[in-house]
């Protein structure tokens, strides 16, 4: 999730379940916890294009977040509709990531959410995530 988050951060998750396109979100994955960013909830459609632009409803995603813009490697159908009580997320770092652009991982249930990330409490700078 560089540069938001680097390997080491500590972060709290804040539980709840108002989360917006962008928040970076903690869920549980294969006996893991996996932090991503939200890209589109239930019943949105999600298209990765070939020079890794995403839409979402048809609209483009203004992704100022990411180091490079990539589509990565994708094993899901595209375009494709997130299912009901689901979300659909996104590594910044899309070379090297595994999120829902895989079919391993795919929309992640909301019953597997932890929370938003809301704060970084150790590592490359106390202070808000975004």
């Amino acid at each position: 999730m560089a540069p938001s988050l680097i390997k080491g951060d500590v972060v709290a998750a804040v539980r709840g379940q108002n989360w917006e396109q962008g928040d970076i979100i903690a869920f549980h994955c294969h006996n893991k916890v996996l932090v991503k960013r939200l890209i589109a909830g239930s019943g949105s459609e999600v298209n990765i294009v070939s020079d890794g632009s995403v839409y979402v409803d048809g609209n483009l995603l203004p992704e100022f977040y990411l180091p490079e813009k990539s589509a990565g490697t994708c094993t899901t159908e595209f375009p494709c509709t997130v299912p009901e009580g689901a979300y659909f997320v996104l590594g910044d770092e899309r070379t090297i990531t595994a999120d829902s652009r895989s079919v391993q991982i795919g929309c992640v249930p909301k019953e597997q959410v932890i929370g938003k990330i809301a704060f970084r409490l150790w590592g490359s700078g106390i202070g808000v995530v975004r």
